[in-house]
């Protein structure tokens, strides 16, 4: 009964029409967006009216939440499951959006906590993907990554990359995969991919992919993620093994949604 009224209320919100000011939102913030074919673009809006329904939002640290800001960065989470079998981030539960730059307070260990590594320090951050079912983002960083995806730095990529990381319930780098193969693949791929990166950001060398993925196979699945979607034809040209596990991944292929809407680029 639970599942039938949840599955209801999600076909009535898919069928309500997106009011004209939020596709002007998604067009004027998501570079992406207008790269989709109709039929996508018409997906993307149901699964973004979904999102926006079930999901708590806050504004924090004094941020006035609007529908601009829910929608921007709801259309971004959904467009990393266009393609996939999903059921609309389920481990997810509230979004906290603060105005600018974040410190986080010192963590202590929990009272029956085993304490194997040190506890990182407090310190300022733009998101971060919590395992219990909240996100924490920055509005000036999203919008910022939003409307420039030429700069390869996509906040709301990274963090919900995280959370589809998560749903085999550890944050590895590894999402779930469809068959024993691709998961074959995918480790062969970004395995090595992952420790040349690594290798390159510790000799000081200068790397496509951001630095900050060299930190651990997580990190590294996230921001290939944002260069996979902001910088397609680059990471195809960088790494085509690389884009081939994740146009596979994710079934899509933003390397040739580029093409086909800017012609003259290659």
């Amino acid at each position: 009964m639970l599942h039938w009224l949840r599955d209801h209320r999600r076909a009535e919100a898919r069928k309500r029409p997106l009011p004209p000011q939020w596709e002007a939102f998604l067009r004027a913030n998501i570079a992406h967006y207008c790269m989709l074919e109709d039929a996508e673009r018409a997906e993307l809006r149901a699964m973004t009216q979904v999102f926006l329904e079930e999901k708590r939002w806050e504004g924090c640290g004094g941020l006035e939440l609007t529908d601009e800001i829910r929608v921007t960065i709801a259309a971004q989470a959904c467009l990393l499951q266009l393609g996939l079998p999903h059921d609309y981030y389920r481990d997810v539960n509230t979004i906290l959006v603060y105005p600018s730059t974040v410190m986080l307070p010192e963590r202590s260990p929990g009272v029956f906590e085993i304490v194997t590594a040190p506890v990182e320090p407090s310190g300022p951050i733009l998101g971060q993907a919590l395992t219990w079912g909240t996100v924490i983002l920055v509005w000036d960083a999203v919008i910022h990554g939003a409307r420039h995806p030429e700069q390869g730095h996509n906040l709301v990529y990274h963090e919900f990359a995280h959370k589809l990381d998560m749903l085999n319930g550890a944050a590895n780098g590894t999402p779930p995969m469809a068959s024993r193969a691709q998961l074959a693949e995918w480790v062969a791929v970004c395995s090595r991919e992952f420790l040349r990166l690594r290798r390159l950001a510790q000799m000081g060398h200068e790397t496509f992919l951001d630095a900050y993925g060299a930190k651990n196979e997580a990190e590294f699945f996230a921001v290939a993620t944002e260069e996979f979607f902001d910088r397609p034809l680059d990471l195809q040209r960088h790494s085509p093994d690389l884009y081939r596990v994740l146009a596979a991944y994710y079934r899509q292929d933003p390397a040739r949604r580029v093409k086909r809407a800017c012609p003259d680029i290659s």
